[in-house]
């Protein structure tokens, strides 16, 4: 199994530049095609209604005002994003802008790659074109794992060493399925299962040993962790992978969206706001 294309998301923000190298890096080591997307952050939706003969024309010139400005604001981070891109050759890539709000573009483009690269939510951006909930909403409403980048740090590799959170449940097993690309050209891959006998019906007599079976069939040496923390998981997770030097998580991402309001796992929650290193999730 390989990554074939990989997706990133490409906005003004000050963090995009560390995003698109970390992909531009996973991309080339794979051997994949990049699509680097810019969104004009304008809903594909309202492009139709705008276009209706009936519409206001108030509404119309301003959605065209509107949309010229987003196109050129775009343009210029697609050119970063070439620029980055040409470091890395030989890397087959694309940039390419769509008409849409970001949630619904990256959600939709997703479901056409292996591998979608989007940044942890930072209030503190200034020019960021995302809602405070557009991590989530890729990472549930897409079908495809999704690696998502902190914020904070200078985040230089993800994958070489990674931690496998593993609990039994199917989204964990979407994740790893997700991941392998990145888990059989690591350097070393920890699997932990944590509180196991909270839940033992999931496990077997021998919590993780299942799945670093599955891993070694696909070539993956994995070394097992059992732990029991009395505090929660996410931190656990957290603390964990700092001590032991990991530069990625993979676990499964827990949540559904009802109506405009999205309810997550309180693992899940946590680890969105509170992520250290890259984690890719899978829903």
């Amino acid at each position: 199994m390989t990554y074939k294309t990989v997706l990133v998301h490409v906005d003004p923000s000050p963090h995009a530049s560390c995003r698109m190298r970390l992909a531009a890096d996973i991309a080339a080591r794979h051997g994949a095609h990049l699509v680097g997307a810019a969104m004009t952050g304008i809903s594909r939706f309202a492009y139709p209604v705008a276009a209706a003969g009936h519409a206001d024309p108030y509404l119309v010139e301003t959605l065209a005002h509107l949309d010229r400005l987003a196109r050129s604001r775009a343009e210029q981070a697609l050119d970063a994003f070439r620029a980055i891109a040409d470091t890395f050759q030989p890397l087959s890539y694309e940039a390419t802008l769509f008409s849409d709000e970001p949630s619904g573009g990256m959600s939709l483009r997703a479901r056409y790659s292996d591998l979608a690269v989007i940044s942890q939510f930072d209030p503190d951006d200034a020019d960021r074109m995302t809602l405070a909930d557009f991590p989530e909403s890729v990472m549930l409403e897409s079908g495809a794992p999704v690696l998502i980048v902190p914020f904070a740090g200078d985040i230089t590799s993800a994958g070489r060493r990674p931690l496998v959170a593993w609990d039994g449940g199917a989204n964990a097993s979407r994740a790893v399925r997700g991941a392998l690309p990145l888990l059989q050209s690591a350097e070393r891959t920890d699997v932990v299962v944590i509180n196991s006998d909270k839940d033992p019906g999931l496990h077997g007599d021998q919590p993780g040993d299942d799945i670093a079976l599955f891993l070694a069939r696909h070539g993956v040496k994995a070394e097992v962790l059992r732990e029991e923390s009395p505090i929660d998981v996410a931190n656990c997770l957290l603390s964990l992978a700092m001590d032991r030097g990991n530069d990625m998580i993979v676990m499964g991402g827990y949540g559904h969206a009802r109506l405009k309001e999205i309810m997550l796992g309180g693992t899940t929650r946590t680890i969105f706001q509170s992520m250290t290193v890259p984690v890719l999730m899978a829903h």
